[in-house]
């Protein structure tokens, strides 16, 4: 344990709701293969979340089923269990995107099953001594996915309020897809931090897990966007590049590289807390007003499964 708990920072207001897993269910019949009408790099690469996501998150949940026996505050262990639930539920919903690629003559295998061994092998478990060397490998994966869920938590506030992809004739279930996990993901933005905090908090730990988790975002991330340029059937000699993705970010239809690089000092920041990061009174209002969330609602409310 860490001795800087006393020095933990607060968040700046009290947001806290209790997290649920929405069993949400999406139709991809009618979504075309480039959803953003006439832009095949910024729905690629947006479509890297689906190659990502799946096998992320289904690491987060295999964590911190690891990580609960450890939790001492009720409170958080009710959090860290609707996380659990959230980041499941959005693991299933991606995952179900990659037949409808598929269908479309862009098989993410080859790519998903790089992404299944980066997390199931160089990040899964070890066969450690039991004591502190097992601890401490649980710990460092507690800081990492504090450090990548403050870039899903920066992407879901993106998403939320990107007007131009609307503006641009974005499919609408695709959007609802992103929006609803984009908002959950905001809605649920503290809990992987304060638990980071609860059970370790260590600063040199916070740092170090971040360098890593950012690069290997970036570095998944731009992988997976020329794995989708270079076999999109419909795309001649296609390419992806930072340079469009810094385009993009002009345009609007991406996050803006000014707004990611400015992200960094921030969780780096001793006085950092998630809540310092998007509005959990504009997530919970997607939420209420999302198809797939209150579609997802109205069948709980009739006892459906």
């Amino acid at each position: 344990m860490s001795n800087t708990q006393s020095r933990a920072p607060r968040p700046v207001a009290d947001e806290h709701v209790a997290l649920k897993a929405r069993r949400v269910s999406f139709s991809w019949d009618k979504t075309p293969l480039h959803w953003i009408p006439d832009d095949p790099f910024t729905t690629h690469t947006i479509n890297v979340l689906h190659l990502l996501l799946p096998a992320g998150e289904r690491w987060f949940v295999h964590v911190y089923k690891q990580i609960l026996p450890y939790i001492r505050d009720d409170r958080l262990r009710e959090d860290v269990i609707g996380f659990i639930g959230q980041e499941a539920m959005h693991s299933q919903a991606h995952d179900e995107v990659l037949p409808h690629l598929k269908d479309q003559g862009l098989d993410p295998t080859p790519y998903t099953a790089q992404v299944d061994w980066f997390f199931e092998k160089l990040l899964g478990d070890r066969t450690l001594p039991p004591g502190r060397a097992r601890e401490w490998w649980l710990m460092e994966r507690v800081a990492l996915i504090a450090a990548i869920e403050h870039y899903t938590a920066f992407l879901g506030d993106w998403v939320l309020n990107a007007d131009e992809l609307d503006r641009k004739g974005a499919d609408p279930t695709m959007l609802d897809l992103l929006r609803w996990h984009g908002a959950e993901e905001v809605e649920h933005r503290s809990v992987a931090f304060e638990l980071f905090e609860h059970v370790d908090g260590g600063y040199r730990r916070r740092v170090r897990t971040w360098a890593l988790a950012f690069s290997a975002l970036m570095f998944l991330w731009q992988r997976g966007a020329r794995y989708f340029m270079e076999n999109d059937p419909t795309v001649l000699d296609g390419k992806a590049s930072w340079k469009e993705f810094y385009q993009g970010g002009k345009r609007g239809v991406l996050p803006s590289t000014g707004a990611m690089l400015k992200s960094i000092p921030r969780y780096l920041s001793r006085s950092y807390h998630p809540s310092q990061e998007g509005s959990t009174a504009q997530a919970v209002a997607y939420l209420a007003s999302s198809p797939a969330a209150t579609a997802a609602e109205a069948r709980t409310s009739n006892g459906a499964v």
